[in-house]
């Protein structure tokens, strides 16, 4: 089942892609929905962010090229993490699919993507055994979380390197019936393939890092956590389109432009 959110009669909605439709709902799949029979073109509705999260999280270094690639770029001897640790994101960021990623006009050029797997939780999870994680979970969306290096390395946080308006977009909807072991990242810049890796080749999986987090700190329906990247990013540029798709989710796409130019 795809999930997604759309803007409807000057609101948001909550809708199940069905074909070339989009069937209407009252309610949401988190709190509850039913159907109300009425269905809509799916070329004439705009989409929204899939989920407006309670709480947003990112994983942090959670594939092996990647983990090597930064230690690379900061000059130090490439080591894997040994926990799986859990750090944060803005909401401001979060734009939706089709929507322009906007370079502030006085950041440097290495602004760069970073094409991920999200999993949405649908269930309240504290203390959660790994067994456990997936039948809490709703589903799956994509995200790309744009990133300014230069700014990643100054800053004591990631507050604009990760969160700038725009530096998140997510989507395009919410996929509840995924092969994780079968799903492919491919990232695209104007067409042209620059990564591709299996999306479950991660150092430490969905259900071990929802698990850890879960002994902590309860995760809320709605709540959403990006999963890292692979390999080593490049830059983007004004006029640029980057694509993000996930095999078995579908495609983000976005265009980025700079201020100013």
């Amino acid at each position: 089942m795809r999930w997604i959110r759309y803007e409807a009669d000057g609101g948001a909605a909550y809708g199940i892609v069905e074909g070339d439709d989009v069937a209407e709902v009252r309610g949401d799949p988190f709190a509850g929905y039913e159907r109300t029979g009425a269905k809509r073109p799916f070329a004439s509705v705009r989409l929204l962010v899939p989920v407006e999260p309670r709480t947003f999280y990112a994983a942090g270094l959670n594939y092996p090229e990647h983990a090597v690639a930064a230690a690379n770029s900061r000059g130090e001897i490439p080591k894997l993490p040994k926990t799986a640790n859990i750090g944060y994101r803005a909401v401001n960021a979060l734009i939706a699919d089709g929507e322009t990623i906007v370079i502030p006009s006085d950041a440097t050029e290495r602004v760069q993507y970073e094409g991920e797997i999200v999993a949405v939780v649908g269930r309240p999870m504290k203390r959660v055994a790994e067994a456990d994680v997936l039948s809490h979970l709703l589903g799956y969306t994509i995200g790309n979380d744009v990133s300014e290096r230069t700014w990643q390395g100054e800053d004591t946080t990631l507050w604009r390197a990760k969160n700038t308006d725009t530096f998140a977009p997510m989507g395009p909807w919410i996929e509840t019936d995924l092969d994780l072991d079968a799903a492919e990242t491919i990232v695209r810049v104007n067409g042209a393939e620059k990564i591709r890796f299996p999306t479950n080749s991660m150092i430490f999986k969905i259900p071990h890092y929802l698990s850890r987090m879960s002994q902590y700190m309860t995760l809320h329906p709605g709540d959403v956590v990006w999963m890292g990247t692979e390999g080593k990013t490049e830059n983007l540029k004004h006029g640029d389109t980057v694509e993000v798709e996930i095999t078995g989710i579908g495609v983000l796409k976005n265009p980025v432009v700079r201020e100013g130019a």
